[in-house]
């Protein structure tokens, strides 16, 4: 039980990150061409090095690419949202 746990919390950081992305282009009504740029770097970046955060808490897509597409949205936060990711991700360990 405590695994999958540890596993829910990754995949709810993912998802924050995805929502404030939908919040700023479809709610807010503001385009911004920096966030869309951010969001296919770090798309791209992870694909084309297969970087992989949801494998390394071992968890599987069946879909391809898709924990690649979840990595670049998370890369494309910037640093200081992945630090805060890593940080809050080692004190549940």
């Amino acid at each position: 039980m405590k695994e999958k746990i540890t596993m829910v919390v990754p995949l709810a950081i993912m998802i924050e990150a995805i929502i404030t992305y939908i919040n700023q282009f479809f709610v807010s009504g503001e385009f911004c061409w920096e966030m869309l740029l951010s969001i296919i770097f770090g798309i791209v970046i992870s694909i084309a090095y297969d970087i992989d955060v949801p494998k390394y808490f071992n968890l599987s897509s069946r879909i391809p690419y898709v924990s690649n597409i979840l990595t670049g949205i998370l890369l494309s936060r910037g640093s200081n949202y992945i630090y805060d990711l890593m940080t809050k991700l080692t004190c549940i360990n």
